[in-house]
């Protein structure tokens, strides 16, 4: 039983939608997979009604000991984040027996996630050209570093490593501190929501042809994929791409100012909304200052735009202005830590927090759904 903050019910869905199953109840996943990208994809999977069975070997995924802190005595928070709603099986994939048992498990399964090295399951003869015949509407969902083959084949892949080779890292920080890894892992789960995405398109394609296939994604894939508008400037320019700091490379005033009280992000993305950022701190001669005319102009003209801005916001404060300029129609917030974020009254009314009554709380389900909302069943670690 689950109850929410605000927003959520006591079924543990969406606040005002039915109870019942979800858009994906009748779909088992088993999940071989562990850590973060894998079990990320797998757990929106289960908040979306899907029945995932995850594969644990005798000493458990590494991740229940990433702590303190710590959920239960054997379980981190950092693995509660992405396993619930998963009932958590033990095998031994390295014994005859455990893979025996893998199989009866897949007779019944619609999706498998894995995330082995590249050569692991072939070894176990759990390959997909294997289970692909043994079980051919079976969605087969990899999820890897780098790929099986190319010069990178078969390596080990984790998420800083894939910031750094992506050029992910290299936008990221100021020239002053050198290239930073973002502060959260943000390519394992990217690599996680793509993994969703293209299971749900090898489950629609299989209404059609009533065949499974495998899918693939790769941490550096992703990490490339998402490098907007860096590499579109690349390709533009033929010069890659500095670090700005907090500074939009193509969007200007698009970055943190300071305020008489404190930092104020301020996302302008038209001359319409810098007519009311302008007219909102009482500068409107900047609007009519030839190097603030367009914002070609303004990003040419970054440095003085951010000195006549800072000159005329010294005198409000950062929260109150940023109301002030949403309530505008110019984007606008204060920089908020992870505390402040989860207590925000917008994430309680969204329902973006959930509660178990084992003293669990999560992130709740970002997708919200009319119908068939997402549900809160099982808490991470929880054997049936």
């Amino acid at each position: 039983m689950t109850r929410g903050l605000s927003g959520t019910s006591a079924a543990g869905t969406q606040a005002g939608a039915p109870a019942g199953p979800g858009s994906l109840a009748g779909i088992t996943v088993v999940d071989l997979s562990r850590v973060l990208g894998g079990p990320y994809a797998t757990q929106i999977l289960g908040d979306h009604g899907a029945r995932v069975l995850k594969i644990e070997p005798p000493q458990g995924d590494e991740t229940r000991g990433w702590g303190p802190p710590f959920y239960r005595d054997d379980i981190a928070w950092y693995y509660a984040g992405v396993n619930r709603n998963k009932e958590v099986r033990t095998l031994d994939l390295r014994s005859d027996e455990g893979r025996d048992a893998l199989r009866g498990l897949l007779a019944e399964a619609d999706v498998l996630v894995e995330n082995f090295k590249p050569g692991t399951l072939e070894k176990w003869n759990l390959g997909y050209d294997v289970l692909s015949v043994e079980f051919p509407r079976l969605v087969h969902c990899s999820v890897t570093g780098f790929g099986e083959d190319g010069p990178l084949g078969g390596m080990p892949g984790y998420d800083a490593v894939a910031q750094a080779m992506s050029g992910l890292m290299s936008v990221n920080g100021t020239p002053e501190t050198g290239p930073t890894r973002i502060g959260m892992p943000a390519v394992d789960m990217i690599t996680g929501l793509n993994a969703v995405n293209g299971i749900m398109m090898a489950l629609w394609e299989r209404n059609a042809s009533g065949r499974g296939q495998r899918v693939e994604t790769t941490l550096f894939d992703c990490a490339l994929s998402v490098m907007h508008p860096h590499m579109p400037n690349l390709f533009g320019t033929g010069k890659p791409a500095a670090r700005t700091g907090n500074d939009h490379p193509n969007i200007a005033p698009y970055s943190t100012y300071a305020t008489g009280d404190g930092d104020l992000f301020i996302a302008v993305g038209n001359d319409r909304q810098f007519a009311r950022l302008c007219e909102r701190i009482e500068a409107r001669e900047l609007v009519e200052d030839a190097r603030f005319a367009t914002n070609a102009d303004r990003t040419a003209h970054r440095e003085a735009l951010r000195a006549a801005l800072e000159a005329a916001m010294a005198s409000f404060e950062a929260v109150a202005l940023g109301e002030a300029l949403m309530a505008d129609g110019v984007p606008a917030g204060p920089i908020l830590d992870s505390a402040q974020a989860a207590a925000h009254p917008h994430t309680r009314h969204r329902g973006m927090i959930v509660e178990m009554e084992d003293g669990y709380r999560g992130v709740a389900s970002p997708v919200k759904m009319s119908r068939t909302p997402a549900a809160y069943r099982i808490a991470p670690g929880s054997d049936r």
